[in-house]
């Protein structure tokens, strides 16, 4: 007896719509600016030679980066030393932010979750891909949940063929 069985692949065919919260940062070039280096003595930070320092840089390495500024020691920066970093980099940079690495990839990501115009997943269904290639933020999970419940269907984590139920929206009868 000859039986031919199709394989059916039925996460190709449910109109799940998977969101990889990793693909929203991946052309997120971030390089640290440390404060450190400038430092006389590794202490503070003297307002002469800090201005001949910036002036010295070579500012087009920051060409189209996302800039981290901050400083890795215990030194207390005053403001104006940010703000003249802030105007050295802002004709370059495609950014400026005040953090590490990581946390300055954590602002980005928020602020492009809050930004995307997400109207397109109303009304589906919306698995948030839980594998990635790097670490993400329980911020960003926090805050795509909140983007999207008032819009889609429902909600879940993980992958498409094993998923965690996060919302439904209940059937209006």
């Amino acid at each position: 007896m000859n039986t031919e069985s199709t394989l059916v692949n039925r996460v190709a065919e449910s109109e799940l719509q998977t969101i990889a919260l990793d693909d929203m940062i991946r052309d997120a070039a971030v390089v640290s600016f440390d404060l450190k280096d400038y430092l006389f003595q590794g202490l503070i930070l003297k307002e002469k030679d800090f201005r001949e320092s910036l002036k010295a840089t070579d500012w087009s390495k920051y060409r189209d980066q996302i800039l981290a500024v901050h400083c890795s020691t215990d030194a207390i920066i005053p403001m104006w030393a940010y703000m003249l970093i802030a105007a050295y980099a802002a004709p370059v940079a495609k950014a400026i932010y005040y953090g590490g690495k990581q946390e300055v990839l954590e602002q980005v990501l928020l602020e492009r979750i809050n930004q995307k115009d997400w109207e397109y997943l109303r009304g589906k269904r919306v698995v948030i891909k839980g594998c990635s290639d790097q670490e993400l933020p329980a911020s960003a999970y926090l805050q795509i949940v909140r983007q999207l419940q008032p819009l889609a269907q429902s909600i879940m984590y993980g992958e498409p063929c094993s998923t965690v139920p996060i919302f439904k929206r209940p059937r209006v009868v």
